[in-house]
């Protein structure tokens, strides 16, 4: 470049935007929290009206905002505009994520909670949930993330939200090894599954039935099946093998589940056996294990009640 040249132009990095919506009753403020609980910048119920001037001042963090039918000034026509004006914009990285949930489902958790729909403060909840399912149709074929929350929990529900928006400040990848019952489902956002269905069954030790596979005497009774050393030496050799490609790709978290009937014996064996070798081995691991995390909170609420 000569004296004379004009030096070019460098353009500042694109500011990291996520909007919010969905019905209600489908994790939206969850959603926002795990967001914030990251990094995020997070702002509820925001008027649509509002987030041009919001967005013109420069965003010293990754901002989230939860735009939904709760506020007066909310209308979909408006807000299909502002996303095509975000995504258009060389400042902005945008995602439009939309939470949703089966009319059914959403109509028995307001039920349990025994709120009012916004949208049918005088009315029935049902009349509210489908009003807003159809209110909101044209948004949800926009969406750039679609996360269905029927069957998932809360910490499900953050944990995809880390996986997909988290800020790495280390450039690590952290691990998750979950445990899971077969007749729930398989969790959502598992990259890697394993099956331990074919492994001889604890639950049909009457001495062992009440107990769970972090049990010792319920690992040693599992572990002591002929064929799973085999079993867990080929998953081992596997994840290990995998673990540095999913990192070099750059991907935030790897969650990795084991399988069996119930969630309680088996899966999780095997889950903590995997996560604690996978820790001495140098990972970020953190373990989950789903049926037992739904069997405590149930127990909660039975001692509450």
């Amino acid at each position: 470049m000569t004296l004379h040249e004009t030096p070019p132009r460098i353009d500042p990095p694109a500011s990291r935007l996520v909007l919010l919506t969905g019905p209600s009753g489908a994790g939206r403020s969850t959603a926002l929290r795990a967001l914030e609980d990251v990094g995020f910048e997070a702002i509820d119920n925001m008027p649509i009206s509002l987030v041009p001037r919001l967005v013109a001042q420069t965003l010293e963090r990754p901002l989230a905002l939860v735009l939904d039918p709760r506020n007066r000034d909310f209308s979909v026509d408006a807000l299909l505009a502002l996303v095509g004006e975000l995504a258009a914009s060389p400042r902005f990285e945008l995602d439009l994520v939309y939470l949703d949930c089966p009319v059914p489902t959403l109509i028995r958790r307001y039920s349990e909670t025994r709120r009012r729909h916004p949208l049918s403060p005088e009315g029935t909840a049902r009349q509210g949930i489908e009003l807003e399912a159809r209110l909101l149709q044209p948004v949800r074929l926009r969406a750039d993330v679609l996360i269905e929350t029927a069957e998932m929990t809360p910490h499900d529900l953050r944990a995809r939200m880390q996986e997909l928006f988290a800020l790495q400040s280390d450039g690590a990848m952290t691990v998750q090894v979950e445990s899971f019952s077969y007749r729930r489902g398989i969790p959502a956002g598992v990259d890697l599954v394993f099956d331990c269905r074919f492994l001889n069954n604890p639950h049909w030790q009457p001495n062992l039935r009440a107990l769970d596979g972090r049990d010792p005497h319920v690992a040693r009774f599992v572990m002591g099946d002929p064929r799973f050393d085999g079993f867990y030496r080929r998953v081992r050799d596997l994840v290990e093998s995998l673990l540095p490609e999913f990192a070099q790709e750059g991907k935030v978290q790897l969650t990795i589940g084991f399988g069996c009937t119930g969630g309680q014996h088996r899966s999780v064996a095997t889950a903590e056996k995997l996560a604690n070798a996978l820790a001495q081995a140098g990972w970020q691991v953190s373990k989950r294990h789903r049926e037992l995390e739904r069997m405590a909170a149930q127990a909660a609420v039975t001692t509450q009640t």
